[in-house]
């Protein structure tokens, strides 16, 4: 199911930030636009089955689903002017084949040149999640903590992070990270209403489950 997830949340990511950077979504469809997704998310969470494929597939094949998938989720929300560094387009189609140890090991050779490149810290979080299979650990953590202090206005760190801690069951921990989010954003932020909306619902979820509370 974790596993699942991961596609399943970095593709709802990657729709959004489509929607917005590259299609130019108006901003007054961001917040219906956003909202969709969560709610689609959320019901997929609810009736869905992430971890049970139409058709069984080889282990490669669906972590290079994966790996597609983050990558595009991540990679579309940057309005790009020039290149990614050479590092970071190797360690992408490493990622895209389900290697995330050789993407990670590759993006944190890149990063000793490159400390302040977001997006890097952000690639190498999320290859740090798929090669602990859906799992967060703590160097996980710390790289979406840099790729955050890197711009703490860019909502790519704790949107992945919160993803990454839902997707591995931890949902307080989602919620917290959502719900920061939230509250540091500026009132018009695109992804604010519909992110509130979703940690409203985390709330609630939290509520009615006290296995959930003891996390």
């Amino acid at each position: 199911m974790i596993d699942g997830w991961l596609a399943v949340g970095s593709l709802t990511l990657a729709a959004f930030a489509l929607a917005v950077l590259l299609l130019k979504l108006p901003r007054e469809g961001f917040t219906l636009f956003g909202a969709a997704l969560v709610f689609g998310l959320a019901g997929y969470a609810w009736q869905g089955s992430p971890g049970q494929p139409a058709a069984p597939k080889p282990p490669a094949a669906e972590a290079g689903e994966q790996g597609a998938a983050m990558v595009e989720g991540r990679a579309a929300l940057f309005s790009r002017t020039l290149p990614p560094p050479n590092y970071l387009v190797t360690s992408d189609a490493f990622a895209r084949r389900g290697q995330f140890a050789d993407a990670a090991a590759l993006l944190q050779k890149g990063l000793r040149d490159n400390p302040d490149d977001l997006e890097s810290w952000l690639a190498l979080g999320m290859a740090l999640v798929g090669h602990a299979d859906g799992f967060v650990t703590p160097a996980a953590v710390q790289a979406f903590g840099r790729a955050r202090a890197i711009d703490p206005g860019h909502p790519g760190a704790e949107y992945f992070l919160g993803y990454a801690y839902y997707q591995s069951g931890e949902v307080v921990a989602a919620r917290n990270v959502w719900k920061g989010l939230v509250e540091r954003s500026p009132a018009d932020a695109p992804w604010r209403e519909g992110l509130a909306a979703e940690v409203a619902r985390l709330d609630d979820m939290i509520a009615r489950a006290p296995t959930l509370q003891g996390q």
